[in-house]
C-alpha cells in the first residue's frame, strides 16, 4: 500500500472512532492492517502526529491523542471563526444544484431526529458541515477546520447524546442551511458561528 493510503487509512480508523483515544498503535500490527512497510507506517504516524491526531510516548511508540475539554473548547472556538467565513462564502457561491442538495440533507436530519436515530444525524450533521465548506471554495480555510475537525472525534457522538441536543441541533442547522439557500452571507456566517458557540457550551458543561 502506497504512503499515502496508508496515511489515509490510519486516519480514517481514528476519524470514525475505531481506534480510540489513548489506543496504542502498535507499528507491526499497522504494518499487517494496510500491507505497508516499517517505513510506511512510522511516516504516517510522523505526519499524524503533525496533524495532532496521535502523540509520540517516550518507551512506549505513539497512540491517539486524547484531547481535554478545555482544548476541545479552544479548538471549537478557531473553528467557529472559519467555519463563520466559510459559511459567508458559500451563501455567495451556492448554485440551484448545491440548493437542492443541501435542502435534502437537512430533510434527512429532520428524519433521523425524529426517528431517534443518533448515529445517523451524527452522520448527517457532518455531511452539512462539509458540504457548506465544500460550497465555500476557501481552501485554506477548509484545510485547516480539516485537521481541527479530527482531533474531536471523542466528542463527536457524546454531545449528540445529550438530552435534547439533536432537537437544538437540528434547528441551528436548518438557519445556517436556509441562510445560505437565501444567499446571505452575514446571516449565513451568524448562524454557524451560533451554532458552534452553542457547542462550546456544551462541552463547556462537561461533556467527558
Amino acid at each position: 500500500m502506497a504512503e499515502m493510503a496508508v496515511l489515509d487509512g490510519i486516519r480514517g480508523c481514528i476519524r470514525h472512532g475505531e481506534f480510540v483515544p489513548g489506543q496504542r498503535l502498535v507499528e507491526a500490527d499497522l504494518m499487517e492492517r494496510f500491507a505497508a512497510t516499517r517505513a510506511g507506517v512510522r511516516q504516517a504516524l510522523a505526519d499524524l502526529a503533525a496533524e495532532g491526531l496521535v502523540e509520540r510516548v517516550p518507551n512506549k511508540g505513539a497512540r491517539v491523542r486524547v484531547v481535554s475539554v478545555a482544548e476541545a473548547v479552544e479548538i471549537t472556538e478557531c473553528r467557529m471563526a472559519l467555519e463563520g467565513l466559510c459559511a459567508a462564502k458559500a451563501a455567495e457561491r451556492v448554485t440551484d444544484a448545491d440548493r437542492g442538495e443541501l435542502t435534502g440533507l437537512v430533510s434527512q436530519m429532520r428524519t433521523a431526529v425524529e426517528a431517534g436515530d443518533l448515529i445517523g444525524y451524527s452522520d448527517l450533521n457532518h455531511l452539512v458541515h462539509a458540504r457548506v465548506l465544500e460550497i465555500s471554495a476557501q481552501r485554506t480555510a477548509v484545510a485547516t477546520i480539516e485537521r481541527l475537525r479530527g482531533q474531536l472525534v471523542r466528542y463527536q457522538f457524546r454531545l449528540v447524546l445529550q438530552p435534547d441536543r439533536p432537537q437544538r441541533s437540528l434547528a441551528e442547522h436548518e438557519r445556517i442551511v436556509a441562510a445560505v439557500l437565501a444567499g446571505d452571507p452575514a446571516a449565513a456566517e451568524a448562524a454557524m458561528r451560533d451554532h458552534l458557540r452553542h457547542v462550546i457550551d456544551a462541552l463547556a458543561a462537561g461533556v467527558r
